[in-house]
């Protein structure tokens, strides 16, 4: 049996996407899944990149197709009534609700449906409120200990080389984004492709030029 690693932040609809999908997407393969949130924003810096939601066209272009890849796998999806917003008492939220910081499924439909379903606004209080009510955290997630499980979870990822949300790693690969999922499935049937050469000579590829940075 496989381990999957499911490194996310709410605040990605790609992840919402991912974590539905998931089931249907791995049918018949044999594999357990931990769940992992942590701090996109975080990655980000690191990288020195920005996120989707940043950059004027690429933002628009995510709206759109994240609507029309939910329609196309008819799954619920609605944008919240504003984006980016602050995703940290979400993703403190679920660290809280396992004492290793781990959530699970239940957990994290919660969360990711909370931001994704109804079209609402995502950090409005009394939604979290009522959400943390739902859950029923172990921990408090104001608490120092969260706090410093979140913060190690983001620290371990950029240790992996996790870059973005969602990111399942097995076996030290890492399959980034929603449209990984069947590349991450034909890797668990050891498929041709996966089996071959093409993972490492991916990496070995010589930079050509490198741009200055501003």
């Amino acid at each position: 049996m496989k381990h999957i690693t499911f490194y996310f932040d709410p605040i990605s609809p790609y992840a919402y996407l991912a974590f539905e999908q998931l089931p249907l997407a791995l049918m018949g393969h044999s594999y357990r899944v931990s769940y992992k949130p942590v701090l996109f924003g975080a990655l980000l810096k690191h990288f020195g990149q920005l996120g989707p939601a940043e950059m004027p066209g690429k933002r628009d272009w995510t709206y759109r197709q994240v609507l029309w890849l939910a329609h196309r796998h008819g799954l619920e999806l609605a944008l919240p009534a504003a984006h980016p917003f602050n995703s940290l008492a979400l993703l403190r939220l679920a660290v809280a609700c396992d004492p290793q910081g781990l959530p699970n499924r239940y957990a994290c439909e919660a969360l990711l449906r909370h931001v994704w379903h109804g079209g609402a606004d995502a950090a409005d209080p009394q939604r979290l409120a009522s959400l943390t009510q739902q859950l029923a955290p172990s921990r408090d997630p104001a608490g120092e200990a969260v706090k410093a499980d979140l913060k190690t979870h983001t620290d371990e990822a950029i240790a992996r080389g996790v870059f973005g949300v969602p990111t399942l790693m097995v076996d030290d690969r890492l399959f980034w984004g929603f449209d990984a999922l069947p590349m991450l499935a034909d890797y668990l049937a050891n498929g041709a492709w996966s089996a071959g050469p093409g993972w490492d000579a991916a990496a070995r590829l010589p930079v050509g030029v490198v741009r200055p940075k501003p």
